[in-house]
C-alpha cells in the first residue's frame, strides 16, 4: 500500500482548527463518500476516514493539521498527483483563514 503523509501549519489555534476541520469533514463525506468520525481531545482531535481504496487519518492540533492515509493497490499508482492535490486543498482551505477573508471551502481531490 501507498502512504501519504502531509503536514499544514497554521495560527488558527485549536478552536479554528477544529472549524475547518468540519468544513473538511462535511466536505468529504458529501463528495467522496467518505466515511468519517471525529473524535475531540484536550489537545488534539482526530478525524478517521475510509472508503474503498483509502483510509487514514486527520490530526488537528492548535498549530497544525496532519493527515496520514494508505491507498490501495489500484490509487498507489497515483500518489504522487493525489498528494499534491491534497497538499494544495489543504493549502486553498486554509489560506482565507491566515488572510482573515471568507471564501469556499476547498474541495478533496477524487480518489
Amino acid at each position: 500500500m501507498a502512504e501519504l503523509h502531509l503536514v499544514r501549519e497554521h495560527s488558527l489555534g485549536l478552536a479554528g482548527g477544529r472549524a475547518m476541520a468540519s468544513q473538511w469533514v462535511a466536505q468529504a463525506q458529501a463528495d467522496y463518500a467518505m466515511a468519517c468520525t471525529y473524535s475531540t481531545g484536550h489537545d488534539c482531535d482526530e478525524i478517521m476516514f475510509a472508503r474503498s481504496g483509502v483510509k487514514g487519518s486527520l490530526q488537528v492540533t492548535a498549530t497544525h493539521f496532519e493527515l496520514r492515509a494508505q491507498l490501495g493497490f489500484l490509487l498507489g499508482a497515483f500518489k504522487q498527483t493525489i498528494e499534491a492535490e491534497i497538499g494544495k486543498n489543504l493549502d486553498r482551505l486554509l489560506a482565507p483563514m491566515s488572510t482573515g477573508s471568507t471564501g469556499p471551502a476547498a474541495s478533496l481531490p477524487t480518489p
